[in-house]
């Protein structure tokens, strides 16, 4: 009983596990002894990933994979199963944003963020439960969302937008696949400091006068590496 919410030897997959948060939640995963696959385009970035979890004594590998692609992502969970079996539980991570007050936004910046945060999403989703049901897996699904999936701020609508079906989607998902006994839940992340929100903190920077900031990964890193290891796991009985 010293560990509720265990996840060793379980076989996760993060997408986005190129950088930000999905590397920290791979890394943190790994740590608790879960087998990992990080996926995302960028290979050379994914093969850091591996890297650092593999030199902390951890068990990572990595499948190229655009989550816009059903193609591609049946391909990446094919070989990603080859070596660490059925996927047990999905960090649903990627996304992208564009930022830019909504009347500059053009066609292109929605179809950029709408294809990878929700469609991108749907599509691992759906492909990663349709493999659970054939291996009889009562695995976990874990979508990232984010605090703007609740709420809105200036110069990111469709980022918003596209968060906000995120939520409407777990929620979905989760009625329909619990006969499965596939759990699927959703966090909403407020800002951190990656890749994705540097335009953010370089707008807030430039109008701050003392050029100060709080939050960021330093100080909220626990509470994120909490949620990414009991949300995929069931209470037992």
């Amino acid at each position: 009983m010293s560990d509720l919410f265990g996840i060793e030897g379980a076989h996760v997959l993060v997408t986005g596990g190129s950088s930000g948060l999905g590397r920290f939640f791979a890394t943190v995963l790994a740590q608790r002894g879960a087998r990992v696959t990080v996926a995302a385009r960028r290979a050379v970035a994914l093969a850091k990933t591996v890297e650092d979890i593999a030199a902390a004594k951890g068990q990572a590998q990595s499948v190229v994979m655009d989550v816009t692609d059903a193609v591609s992502i049946e391909a990446a969970l094919e070989a990603a199963e080859a070596r660490f079996g059925p996927v047990q539980i999905v960090i649903n991570n990627a996304g992208v944003t564009a930022t830019r007050p909504a009347l500059q936004q053009d066609e292109a910046d929605w179809d950029k963020v709408v294809d990878t945060n929700l469609k991108g999403v749907w599509l691992v989703a759906q492909a990663a439960g349709r493999r659970m049901v054939a291996h009889k897996v009562k695995g976990s699904i874990v979508n990232v969302a984010s605090i703007l999936g609740l709420r809105v701020a200036s110069s990111v609508a469709p980022y918003a937008i596209s968060k906000a079906g995120v939520v409407q989607m777990t929620k979905a998902l989760a009625l329909e696949w619990a006969r499965y006994g596939i759990r699927v839940n959703a966090l909403a992340p407020g800002y951190f400091e990656t890749e994705l929100n540097d335009d953010f903190f370089q707008e807030r920077d430039r109008r701050s006068s003392s050029g100060s900031r709080s939050g960021g990964l330093a100080n909220s890193g626990s509470s994120k590496g909490r949620s990414c290891c009991w949300l995929p796991r069931p209470v037992p009985t």
